[in-house]
C-alpha cells in the first residue's frame, strides 16, 4: 500500500509539474490591452455602455452634493432662524426645501434607472465577447495538426473552453465596468472633497501610501494563488476526463483505488491553493475594511482641530461646518469604492490569469500549416509516391527511413509489419495528417506540401480500427461521408454493402441515437456505419487501418464482396492483420523499423519464403486459433 502511495504522488507531481506555468504577472497591461480588441466589433454597445459608467460615477457624489446643499441651505437656514427666533422666512425655506428634496429623489431615481441600463449592457457585452472567444477557440483547435492533439490533453482543452473562459465572462461583465464605476465614483468625491475644504484632502493624501503599501503587499500573493488554482482546476479536470473516458480499463484492472488516490492528490491541491487565496483574502479585505474608519477618524481630528482652532470668527466656524459636513459626505462615497475595488480584485486576477491561459492557447502556432502557395488538388486518379521519405515525432528518431514506393491508380497496398514498423505513420502521411521532415510525397505527381489540405481530404475516406461516431443517429453519422446525400442514397450504401439488414435490425433503425461515442452501438455495427460513411464519400484513395479488427468473422465474410466493390477503381491502402485484407492486395510493402524489407504480391513473397512467409504462418495460426 506503501508503495502505491509513493507511485500515485509522483505521478500527481509529475502531472504538477507538467502543467506548471512559466510566467506570472498580475496585471498585464498586454491581455488588458488585447482583452479590449474584442469590444471593436461592438464599438455602439461599448461606447453607450462607457458613457453609462461615466453617468454613473457622478450620480452618486451628485446626490451627495444635493443633499449637501439640502443640509447647508433650507435646513440651515432653518435653524438658524429658529435660533433667532424668527419666523418670516419659514415658509421659503420649507419651499426651497421641498425643492431640494424633490431634485435629491429625482436624481435618485434616475440612478437607479442608469443603473439597470449599465448592468444590461455590461451583461450583453460580456456575453458577445465569450461567444466570439469561444468561437476562436474552437476555430483554432479546428487547425491544429495532429501532433497538437497527442501531446495535449483533453481535460486542458476542455478546461481552457470553460473554466477560463467563465473567468474572463466575470471580468467583462463585473470586474471591468463595476471597477471603473468604483473608481470614477473616487475621482469625483475626490473633485468634491478637493472643492469642500483642500487641507483635509491633504491629509487624505498623506495617508494614501497605506493604501498603497497594502496592495503592494497583497498584489502578487493572490495573482499567484490564482494562477495555481486554475492550473490545479486543469489538472482535475485533464484527470476526471481521462479517467472516465477509459474506466472499462480501469474496471478491468481494478485499478479503481489507485485512480481515486491521484484524484484525491489533485482534488487536494486545488483545495489547499483555494484555500491559501481564501486565507490571503480574508486578511486583505479586513484591512481595506480597516482602512476606512482609520482614516475618517484622522480627518475628524484633523477637521475639529480646524473648526476649533484655526477658524477665528463664528462665520468661519458656520463656514467650515458646512464644508466638512459635504466633505465627509463625500469621503464616505470615495472609501465605498475602495473595499468594492477590493474585491473585485480577485475576481480580475482570476480573469487574467484564465485569460493568460486562453491567449496562450490561441497564440500557440501549429507545427506546419498549408503553404500560401498551396493550390486545391483538381479531381484525382489516386497515384501516390514516396520518394525517399523520412519522417520523425521527435529530433533524432525516425520512424521512416528513405522510404519509397508507388501506387498506381486502383491499386490495394498492404501495409505489413510487426507493431511500431511504421504502418500508421505512413497512412498519417497520405492523409496529410504530418509533413514529410525529408524526402517527398506526390498526390498525382504533385507535391503535397503544395497542395491545400481540404482539396485532398475530399478526395479521400478513412475508416479505422476505432472509428469515432459522433452524438447523433445512424443515418447522421453515415451521411457524414457525404452531408448532402439524401436518405435513400445513405440507404443504398449500406445495402451495397450488404449490411442493410443488420442496420435497420437496429431498434429504430437508420433512426437509432449511437450516444456518445457510438456506446449505444456494438463495435462491429460501428465498424460498418463507418464503412457505409466511407462508401457514400466515394474516395479516390481509401485507407483501411485494421478496419476489419473489430468485426466478427462471420460479419467479416458478408463485407468481403462489399469491400472488393469499395475498393474496385480507389487507390487503397490496407493496414490489415487477416489473411483476407492482405490476400488480394495488388502489392505487399513489409516494413521493419521503418524501412520496407520486402515487396510484392502475396504470392510471389511467400515464394520467398521471408519475413512476409514467417509472418504469414503466424496470420495462418491465429486465424485457425479463431475458427476453432
Amino acid at each position: 500500500m506503501g508503495q502505491i502511495t509513493a507511485n500515485t504522488r509522483t505521478l500527481t507531481q509529475i502531472r504538477r509539474d507538467q502543467d506548471r506555468e512559466i510566467e506570472r504577472r498580475p496585471l498585464d497591461m498586454r491581455l488588458i490591452r488585447r482583452m479590449w480588441s474584442y469590444f471593436k466589433p461592438y464599438r455602439r454597445q461599448r461606447n453607450w455602455l462607457i458613457a453609462a459608467v461615466l453617468v454613473r460615477s457622478i450620480q452618486l457624489p451628485t446626490v451627495a452634493w444635493v443633499a449637501t446643499l439640502v443640509i447647508n441651505g433650507p435646513i440651515r437656514r432653518g435653524e438658524l432662524q429658529a435660533l433667532a427666533g424668527g419666523t418670516a422666512s419659514y415658509t421659503a425655506i420649507f419651499h426651497a426645501l421641498t425643492w431640494g428634496v424633490a431634485g435629491f429623489a429625482a436624481l435618485s431615481l434616475w440612478t437607479h434607472v442608469n443603473h439597470y441600463f449599465r448592468s444590461r449592457l455590461s451583461l450583453e457585452l460580456g456575453e458577445s465577447i465569450v461567444y466570439d472567444m469561444r468561437r476562436e477557440i474552437f476555430a483554432h483547435l479546428q487547425r491544429m495538426p495532429m501532433s497538437f492533439f497527442n501531446k495535449t490533453k483533453l481535460g486542458r482543452i476542455i478546461s481552457r473552453m470553460n473554466s477560463d473562459v467563465e473567468t474572463v465572462r466575470s471580468g467583462v461583465q463585473d470586474v471591468l465596468f463595476i471597477s471603473l464605476v468604483q473608481a470614477g465614483q473616487m475621482f469625483f468625491s475626490a473633485v468634491f472633497m478637493l472643492w469642500y475644504d483642500w487641507a483635509l484632502f491633504l491629509v487624505l493624501v498623506a495617508l494614501a501610501p497605506i493604501l498603497w503599501r497594502i496592495h503592494r503587499h497583497f498584489h502578487p500573493l493572490l495573482s499567484s494563488a490564482y494562477r495555481d488554482i486554475q492550473e490545479s482546476f486543469s489538472r482535475v479536470t485533464a484527470m476526471l476526463a481521462e479517467s472516465v473516458h477509459g474506466i472499462r480499463v480501469t474496471q478491468g484492472y481494478v485499478r479503481q483505488d489507485v485512480n481515486a488516490e491521484i484524484f484525491g492528490d489533485l482534488v487536494q491541491d486545488h483545495s489547499q491553493y483555494n484555500v491559501y487565496a481564501s486565507r490571503t483574502r480574508g486578511v486583505f479585505l479586513p484591512l481595506l475594511e480597516f482602512v476606512r474608519p482609520l482614516f475618517i477618524s484622522v480627518m475628524l481630528l484633523a477637521a475639529g482641530a480646524q473648526i476649533f482652532y484655526f477658524a477665528q470668527t463664528t462665520a468661519e466656524r458656520e463656514a467650515l461646518v458646512g464644508a466638512v459636513v459635504g466633505f465627509f459626505f463625500m469621503a464616505q462615497l470615495f472609501f465605498t469604492p475602495v473595499v468594492v475595488i477590493g474585491n473585485m480584485y480577485d475576481s480580475a486576477l482570476m480573469a487574467m490569469a484564465g485569460a493568460e491561459r486562453v491567449f496562450r492557447l490561441l497564440d500557440t502556432p501549429p507545427e506546419w500549416t498549408d503553404d500560401p502557395q498551396a493550390l486545391d488538388l483538381p479531381p484525382i486518379a489516386g497515384r501516390v509516391e514516396f520518394e525517399d521519405l523520412t519522417f520523425w515525432y521527435e529530433p533524432g528518431r525516425p520512424v521512416l527511413k528513405e522510404v519509397s514506393f508507388i501506387a498506381e491508380p486502383g491499386q490495394t497496398v498492404a501495409l505489413v509489419g510487426h507493431t511500431g514498423s511504421g504502418k500508421t505513420t505512413i497512412i498519417n502521411l497520405i492523409s496529410k495528417f504530418y509533413l514529410p521532415c525529408a524526402g517527398r510525397l506526390l498526390i498525382d505527381g504533385q507535391e503535397i506540401r503544395r497542395i491545400t489540405s481540404p482539396s485532398l481530404h475530399r478526395q479521400m475516406g478513412i475508416v479505422l480500427q476505432m472509428n469515432f461516431l459522433f452524438a447523433g443517429s445512424v443515418m447522421d453519422n453515415i451521411r457524414v461521408g457525404k452531408p448532402s446525400a439524401p436518405d435513400e442514397e445513405v440507404v443504398d450504401a449500406a445495402r451495397k454493402l450488404d449490411c442493410l439488414d443488420i442496420l435497420q435490425a437496429l431498434p429504430e433503425g437508420f433512426a437509432t441515437e449511437v450516444g456518445e461515442s457510438g456506446k449505444n452501438v456494438s463495435l462491429g455495427q460501428r465498424q460498418l456505419i463507418c464503412f457505409a460513411r466511407a462508401l457514400l464519400a466515394d474516395p479516390r484513395i481509401l485507407i483501411l487501418d485494421e478496419a476489419t479488427s473489430a468485426v466478427d468473422t462471420m460479419t467479416e465474410a458478408r463485407i468481403q464482396k462489399a469491400l472488393s466493390i469499395l475498393l474496385a477503381g480507389r487507390t487503397s491502402f490496407v493496414v490489415a492483420h487477416r489473411l483476407s485484407t492482405i490476400r488480394h492486395a495488388s502489392v505487399v510493402l513489409v516494413l521493419d523499423h521503418g524501412r520496407i524489407i520486402e515487396r510484392g504480391s502475396h504470392l510471389d513473397l511467400l515464394a520467398t519464403g521471408g519475413t512476409y512467409a514467417h509472418l504469414y504462418r503466424q496470420f495462418v495460426r491465429a486465424s485457425e486459433g479463431e475458427l476453432d
